[in-house]
């Protein structure tokens, strides 16, 4: 029951989060206002709890989530087939693009905290 508890929670942070996002014309998606503010929510043990089991169980099913992505591959064969190497680049250069720009912003922030140590 706190499963569902824990689902409850997670929906009704991410429809705040879309609620926000979109009255206030904020620049972030309202899933990504929703994770904020279940960072937030965590700190409290009637939220912590039940979404953590939430998170197990959805975690133990991981999965069951990549059946629609198998099948939308199988679908779209053929678009895989005129596209799949243009995909492919795409994927692995947006990839390493991130994994640079999370290690040239974890030298910086690095650089900074140690200039405020000092």
């Amino acid at each position: 029951m706190q499963a569902l508890t824990g689902m409850g929670w997670l929906l009704a942070l991410q429809t705040l989060g879309e609620l926000l996002s979109r009255g206030l014309a904020l620049p972030f998606p309202g899933p990504v206002v929703g994770m904020v503010l279940l960072l937030l929510a965590l700190i409290f043990r009637p939220v912590r709890e039940p979404v953590g089991q939430c998170a197990d169980f959805l975690l133990s099913h991981l999965s069951l989530l990549f059946v629609p992505v198998g099948v939308g591959v199988m679908t779209h064969l053929p678009l895989l087939g005129e596209y799949g190497v243009r995909m492919l680049a795409a994927i692995v250069l947006s990839t390493w693009i991130g994994l640079a720009v999370t290690v040239l912003t974890l030298r910086w922030l690095g650089r900074s905290g140690d200039a405020q140590v000092r």
